[in-house]
C-alpha cells in the first residue's frame, strides 16, 4: 500500500486501547508504547487530534497510566466496565470511537484507526468513500482483523518490529516474582 505523508497533512488518531492491551499482553506478554505508536501515526505531520478509548475497572489502578497518555499528547475517553448480572463483563468502546473519527473526519486529511479490531470496516470504507480521507490502520497484524487490513489506505504492523512498540515486563533476581 502506498500513501502519502507530509508535513501540511492534518492527522486524527483515534486508538481502541482495550484492543492493542489484549493483543499485546496475549501475543507478547506485554504493555503498550504509547508513545511509540503516535509517533508512528503521526511522524511528520500535524496532530489535530488523539483519543484513547479506555475502560475504567473497579479499582482506581488505571490513574496512571490516564496521566501517562496524557503526557505523549492522548486524550482519553472514560467509560466504565459494565459488569452484568450472573458476573459477564463488557468493555466497548467501538461506536464512540466511530462517532468520534466521523466527526472529526471533515477537518482532517487523514484518520488513523489504532485497532485490529474488523467491526471498523464499515467505518474505514465510510470515511474513504463519503468524506475523502485517508484511512490508516495500526495494529498487530497478528492479531489483526484480515479485511480490516484490506479495506485500509495503509496498514502498519507493530508485529514486524515489536520490541519498538512494547513495553517488556521487567525479569527480577532468582526468586522474584514478575512484575507487571
Amino acid at each position: 500500500m502506498s500513501v502519502i505523508k507530509h508535513k501540511d497533512q492534518r492527522v486524527g488518531v483515534f486508538i481502541d486501547t482495550q484492543n492493542l492491551y489484549h493483543s499485546a499482553r496475549n501475543l507478547y506478554h506485554a504493555k503498550v508504547n504509547f508513545g511509540a505508536i503516535m509517533k508512528e501515526a503521526v511522524g511528520v505531520r500535524q496532530l489535530v487530534r488523539a483519543i484513547a478509548y479506555v475502560i475504567k475497572t473497579e479499582g482506581d489502578d488505571e490513574k496512571g497510566f490516564f496521566e501517562a497518555l496524557g503526557k505523549v499528547g492522548i486524550e482519553t475517553k472514560v467509560k466504565d466496565l459494565q459488569i452484568f448480572w450472573g458476573g459477564a463483563k463488557k468493555a466497548d468502546w467501538d461506536v464512540g470511537l466511530a462517532v468520534d473519527a466521523m466527526r472529526l473526519a471533515p477537518k482532517l486529511d487523514a484518520v488513523v484507526i489504532v485497532s485490529g479490531d474488523g467491526d471498523f470496516c464499515p467505518l474505514v470504507e465510510y470515511l474513504k468513500l463519503n468524506v475523502g480521507v485517508q484511512v490508516e490502520v495500526i495494529a498487530f497484524g497478528k492479531s489483526a482483523s484480515s479485511s480490516l487490513r484490506a479495506v485500509a489506505d495503509d496498514f502498519i504492523d507493530l508485529s514486524n518490529d515489536p520490541k519498538k512498540f512494547l513495553i517488556m515486563p521487567r525479569r527480577g533476581k532468582k526468586g522474584d516474582s514478575e512484575k507487571n
